[in-house]
């Protein structure tokens, strides 16, 4: 693996001359644009890595979700492109961004697209469950800068409906959960045909399942920052023991109290719990694989935006969720896997916000729980029926971070109802 150097001088320097955006390098009509949409204060990832990646240099950030990645690698991109403005030419885009999910790509196109727009750059998205035709006319017209998941992005490549020679920058967003996904050889093929010399931006809150080897092959010299990997997560965890009938009663109380994203194993259990919680007034709407595009998107927007209180989704669709001030998630089936459970949790709890994270499991589970819990590293308040000996704990703390305070702990134990959570500071991007 090439040298992982530590940050820069100019890094520490931009950091110690002042405050803000500007100290960090960014160039003036891009703060200007970021202080109109009310964003001023840059978050640790961005404060770490901005200095070295406007310097051209390739950036390994580890953070974690809902960190502020977005824009720590979507201000490098329009800068360098807009220092050397050219015409744009057809299927030869300058900035690529691969991304595991149809939703982070979306949302992360949501936030280059008017910083780019503003430098008259065209942004377009590349991504499965929607037709070629689109995304080829796209490519046709002209564009800068591609979101792209990999397997769609290849299919274009090998149609020879764009060439990737033009390469100038090239981000890796969220490349442990690609490498979850299985998604690396199709990764690996895409910068294959990217040129050498580019830069590269690597994000990742693990260096696990292959990333590393990412680093080692296609990264010069990367500039290493960690921002948040380590810092405390107000995250209580809580398992509710119930007989089965009682399962969607229990959830609906829960997401009565307010916003909720709810998991589940399969699509079709997914699809069935939404329509029950429906059908008992708990406004809901769900998120899988079975859904068209359009129908992803509008969910995913009645979510955000206060129409659907509980969003009931699949194991997969949890790596796609980016939704700010979620105060709690709840296991409706605990998953199989330890990683599954730590990706789920992670939709609570975002940004310094304080979250709560609940499975709900039947008498017959509990062994299943204690195990899984036993394998994430962490320690939850029991309720309920059947609850094991010496698990009824007060004020429990994750491995990940710090629990909640003890009065909210103990407003718990008095309702059985999680407490209402305040999110903290303001929105990442």
């Amino acid at each position: 693996m090439p040298p992982i150097t530590s940050p820069s001088a100019s890094s520490a320097a931009a950091t110690a001359s002042g405050t803000g955006f500007s100290a960090l390098g960014v160039p003036a009509p891009l703060v200007a644009l970021l202080t109109a949409q009310q964003v001023t204060a840059p978050f640790p990832i961005q404060e770490a890595t901005l200095p070295d990646s406007l310097a051209g240099r390739d950036v390994l950030g580890q953070g974690r979700t809902g960190s502020g990645k977005t824009l720590a690698f979507a201000l490098p991109i329009v800068a360098r492109l807009a220092a050397d403005p050219m015409a744009p030419m057809r299927g030869r885009p300058r900035a690529l961004v691969l991304v595991p999910t149809r939703e982070l790509a979306t949302q992360v196109a949501a936030v280059i697209e008017p910083l780019a727009a503003a430098y008259g750059m065209k942004t377009t998205t590349v991504f499965g469950g929607v037709t070629h035709a689109a995304q080829r006319k796209a490519f046709a017209t002209g564009v800068e800068i591609v979101v792209a998941c990999p397997g769609r992005l290849l299919d274009h490549m090998q149609a020879g409906d764009v060439s990737l020679d033009r390469i100038e920058v090239c981000v890796l967003d969220e490349a442990d959960h690609m490498a979850d996904q299985g998604f690396l050889p199709m990764v690996k093929r895409i910068l294959d045909h990217t040129p050498e010399n580019g830069q590269r931006l690597l994000f990742s809150a693990t260096l696990a399942g292959g990333v590393d080897t990412l680093i080692a092959r296609y990264l010069t010299n990367p500039v290493s920052h960690a921002a948040g990997v380590e810092a405390p997560v107000l995250l209580e965890h809580r398992v509710i023991v119930v007989e089965e009938a009682d399962r969607v009663e229990e959830i609906a109380r829960m997401a009565r109290e307010g916003r909720v994203v709810v998991f589940t194993r399969t699509k079709h259990r997914a699809k069935q719990l939404a329509r029950k919680l429906d059908a008992i007034g708990v406004g809901a709407v769900e998120l899988h694989g079975n859904l068209s595009q359009n129908a992803r998107e509008r969910n995913l927007a009645a979510f955000a935006g206060g129409t659907a209180t509980a969003l009931v989704a699949t194991d997969i669709a949890a790596r796609g969720i980016h939704v700010d001030d979620v105060p709690l998630v709840v296991h409706a089936d605990p998953p199989v896997e330890h990683k599954a459970y730590t990706h789920r949790s992670g939709r609570t709890a975002r940004a310094g916000a304080a979250g709560q994270v609940v499975t709900i499991a039947t008498p017959d589970q509990v062994g299943e729980v204690r195990d899984l819990l036993r394998k994430a590293e962490v320690t939850a308040q029991w309720e309920g029926i059947a609850v094991p000996a010496g698990s009824r704990v007060s004020t429990p703390r994750s491995s990940v971070g710090a629990g909640t305070s003890r009065s909210a702990s103990s407003s718990t134990r008095r309702s059985g109802r999680p407490p209402a959570l305040r999110s903290g500071g303001s929105r990442p991007r």
